[in-house]
């Protein structure tokens, strides 16, 4: 192991092949990471292996934690090597993990380049707050997995300018329906998530009211539509319920949005609130009373069979003493 740069010793553990690369601004390195402290043995403290995806880092986009940008610009692709980084040149460690921990627990969204910084003195994990108290040296253990210059990957929101996320709308849409035509409602739920978050951070940048930010809050409704489909197969109710109250509040004459509310809402057993979002189908469009018959014979036999169940259990107790 030697001294490389200031403050952070390397040593290889695989070499990987090719040339250092050139990282320009925009340049994205997909890498994985271990991160260890230097007592025996080795306590790991964020091991991307365990999440879905690898770490995603863009050059130019002032990432928090600067040393992995130092060590990434070090390595070939495929390489596998260790770092070890004196406490001032991981100070800003904490931060950076705790974003990215946040992010894996669904506790906020993205951006990847984690630039945020705590709102109070905990930052909500134990180990974490702990080497805030008392810095000490770390390990990171990165591997290089790819290399994308700019313009050979899809941006994802928080990396395009506007323009680039106007443009992007109708692409994401369509790849979503593409998606949803192959039945891979996951992924057809995160490319409409993608394209509804593109337009959130559009309508920050507009006056409510306004012809613009109209314009951009009808698109919503289709994506949310969509959305709600997608979570309505996967089993996932209550983000129906939200997502299609949102829509109705846009367009009360929504019938698609009463229908997919109203199936939402009996299969976590809101009856009242099921039969009213029926009965509103029925009221904007009549020929649809097989299919609301349907579903509310579904929500009937539901009941039934639970009454029933809960009915027998009763009988093989002593219920009044």
């Amino acid at each position: 192991m030697s001294m490389w740069e200031p403050g952070v010793k390397k040593r290889v553990l695989y070499a990987g092949t090719g040339d250092v690369v050139d990282y320009q601004e925009g340049t994205k390195a997909v890498f994985h990471y271990e991160t260890c402290k230097l007592d025996e043995p080795p306590t790991v403290l964020d091991d991307s292996r365990s999440q879905e995806k690898p770490m995603e880092l863009i050059f130019g986009k002032k990432f928090k934690l600067e040393i992995w940008e130092k060590c990434l610009m070090s390595m070939r692709v495929g390489e596998v090597a260790e770092f070890v980084c004196e406490p001032r040149v991981v100070a800003q460690y904490p931060i950076v993990a705790k974003s990215l921990r946040d992010i894996r627990q669904g506790k906020q969204e993205h951006p990847r380049h984690c630039c945020g910084m705590a709102s109070d003195n905990s930052l909500g994990y134990a180990d974490l707050d702990e080497l805030v108290r008392q810095p000490q040296p770390l390990a990171f253990i990165i591997e290089l997995l790819k290399v994308e210059k700019k313009g050979e990957y899809s941006q994802e929101a928080w990396q395009m300018t506007p323009e680039e996320k106007k443009a992007a709308l109708p692409r994401l849409q369509e790849e979503g329906n593409n998606l949803y035509r192959l039945k891979q409602f996951h992924q057809a739920a995160d490319k409409y998530a993608e394209a509804l978050g593109c337009i959130e951070q559009l309508l920050i940048r507009e006056k409510p009211g306004d012809e613009e930010w109209v314009g951009l809050d009808s698109r919503k409704v289709p994506l949310l539509l969509n959305y709600s489909q997608c979570k309505l197969i996967l089993g996932d109710y209550y983000p129906v319920i939200e997502h299609t109250t949102a829509v109705i509040n846009r367009d009360e004459g929504n019938v698609k949005a009463y229908f997919r509310r109203g199936k939402a809402h009996a299969a976590v057993w809101n009856e009242r609130e099921a039969q009213a979002d029926f009965s509103k189908v029925l009221e904007l469009d009549p020929t649809l009373k097989g299919a609301v018959r349907k579903e509310l014979k579904l929500l009937e036999d539901r009941i039934k069979s639970t009454e029933k169940e809960e009915w027998g259990k009763l009988k093989g107790k002593n219920v009044f003493g």
